[in-house]
């Protein structure tokens, strides 16, 4: 059977090799990961001047630090001489410059080049002209969202967009005051899986009642089948007996003062293409990066947002982490099996999707469109 052969119950996939094929991985890398806006970093993670993260998007290590102006800078990861490795450490701080260590070219961190050996006797090399390729940087959500492109597509159209999309307004996340939470745990995830299939488990719920029992007793609703992310505007109700967002059902810690009445009890997903899931529930946020670094295999940081207060008081965080670390490592694992048969001749041309996952179909048509 052709998917032009379906019934109308069913849609047709991706075909497998467009989760194994290194081509259609390096297409996606130059096409969607360099080209859109990427979650690169917790802008809190860099606390003061000259601390840095080096992160991975698309095929370039991006630098990310802050300076001294208190301000975050993103820059491409190499030295403008030879083109060596700038910083080879996944996080740190530099006293007053970053330095390459193979022939001592040293840049501010503004990315002015401002030593070099010899470097006065060459008074023809403009300083900023050969200081390190500044990229496009904007924080939101207590996060900053670095984009490789020259011409950055619109961060309101795109990455706010998703969220109107989802909540059908996006001042409804204000609620919740991302970007003044507090992190409580980080968990990192090595999933050996494609960042779509991760993705697409992401936005359906359609294997909740199979491998979610500890999610479908706390969010019932989830039990049918439909994902909230399948209605603009919806959350997913907490069971009648259930107290918090937690492995137990018991009661979670101080809700979000901003958290309003027809939010409280309520569970809502945002997918923010191409790697972010935004999670809120009325007591804490949970935040996942995707970083796809092959075409199986995909590094996801998942961050517990709280309080402050809450942070700092040393309360027992466990119940509520445990609940959606539960949730990651059996949505991982089933994007593991699957990735397992993508390269079969069963898959070749794709699968299906059900009526509940037709909204997964949106998403398979971006990835061609930005693809082709």
């Amino acid at each position: 059977m052709t998917t032009t052969d379906l019934p109308p119950s069913l849609l047709a996939t991706l075909p497998g090799s467009s989760y194994t094929d290194p081509a259609v991985f390096a297409l996606e890398q130059a096409k969607i990961f360099e080209a859109d806006w990427f979650c690169a970093v917790r802008s809190a993670d860099l606390a003061g001047p000259g601390s840095f993260e080096t992160v991975q998007i698309g095929k370039e290590s991006v630098l990310v630090s802050r300076g001294r102006d208190g301000k975050l800078n993103a820059f491409l990861n190499v030295c403008r001489h030879r083109g060596a490795r700038l910083c080879t450490d996944d996080s740190g701080t530099v006293k007053r410059a970053f330095q390459c260590p193979y022939h001592a070219w040293t840049y501010g961190l503004d990315g002015k080049l401002v030593a070099a050996p010899n470097l006065t006797g060459m008074p023809d090399v403009d300083r900023t002209e050969f200081g390190l390729t500044r990229l496009h940087l904007r924080e939101w959500l207590g996060y900053a969202w670095v984009c490789l492109a020259d011409e950055p597509p619109s961060f309101e159209d795109t990455v706010v967009g998703a969220v109107t999309e989802r909540l059908g307004n996006a001042e409804v996340i204000d609620a919740y005051g991302i970007e003044g939470l507090a992190l409580g745990k980080r968990i990192e995830y090595d999933v050996k899986a494609n960042w779509k299939q991760i993705i697409e488990n992401f936005m359906e719920c359609y294997h909740c009642a199979t491998i979610h029992p500890e999610l479908t007793e706390v969010l019932p609703e989830f039990a049918d089948g439909y994902a909230a992310q399948y209605y603009v505007g919806h959350g997913a109700e907490f069971g009648g007996e259930i107290q918090g967002f937690t492995i137990d059902g018991s009661a979670g810690v101080d809700r979000l003062p901003g958290v309003t009445e027809a939010q409280d009890r309520k569970y809502y997903a945002i997918t923010i293409k191409p790697g972010v899931f935004v999670n809120l529930v009325p007591d804490h946020v949970i935040f996942h990066r995707m970083f796809p670094l092959a075409p199986d295999r995909t590094l996801v940081r998942c961050d517990w947002l709280y309080l402050p207060e809450v942070v700092e008081s040393g309360r027992d965080l466990s119940r509520s982490v445990e609940l959606f670390h539960r949730v990651n490592l059996q949505d991982f694992e089933a994007c593991e099996r699957c990735q397992l048969a993508m390269d079969s001749r069963s898959y070749a041309n794709g699968g299906v999707l059900v009526p509940s996952e037709h909204h997964i179909g949106a998403f398979h048509d971006w990835v061609r469109a930005r693809l082709s």
